[in-house]
């Protein structure tokens, strides 16, 4: 009698684990991030490096936003 071998299948193991985070998990901590830095820096010193552009209106209504 011959003995049956095994073949490896090429789809991974079932009881192999797979981790998928949800789109928030990784925006929160980026917008939490930006938001503490925006802290730091201060309104003043935030407007001051941004100048007149879009980006700098945009983050400048932000912390007003924050602020009142």
């Amino acid at each position: 009698m011959s003995a049956r071998t095994h073949t490896r299948s090429t789809r991974p193991d079932a009881g192999g684990v797979e981790i998928r985070l949800p789109w928030w998990a990784v925006a929160l901590p980026a917008v939490a991030f930006g938001a503490l830095l925006l802290l730091i820096t201060g309104p003043g010193q935030a407007h001051a490096a941004t100048g007149d552009s879009a980006v700098g209106q945009l983050l400048q209504r932000i912390v007003d936003l924050l602020i009142h």
